[in-house]
């Protein structure tokens, strides 16, 4: 990877970082049930050698909707 690359990533990644700024607790709940719920989903899937990606879907909208529901 070049030195360009690494500095676009970088950028790309402080953006998204800054606009959850302006998040509420639930939406910020939200997003970081999602997050751990497609990772814990993925992980899950693959040491069991099911589909990844389904695993990791299907843990993010369980993990979104538990921080939803928890973040009020």
């Amino acid at each position: 990877m070049t030195f360009v690359q690494r500095g676009l990533i970088l950028a790309l990644c402080a953006g998204f970082l800054a606009a959850c700024s302006g998040m509420s607790n639930t939406q910020e709940r939200t997003l970081s049930g999602g997050a751990i719920g497609a990772g814990v989903g993925a992980v899950g899937t693959a040491l069991v050698g099911g589909p990844v990606l389904l695993g990791a879907g299907v843990g993010a909208l369980g993990g979104a909707v538990i921080g939803n529901v928890t973040g009020h």
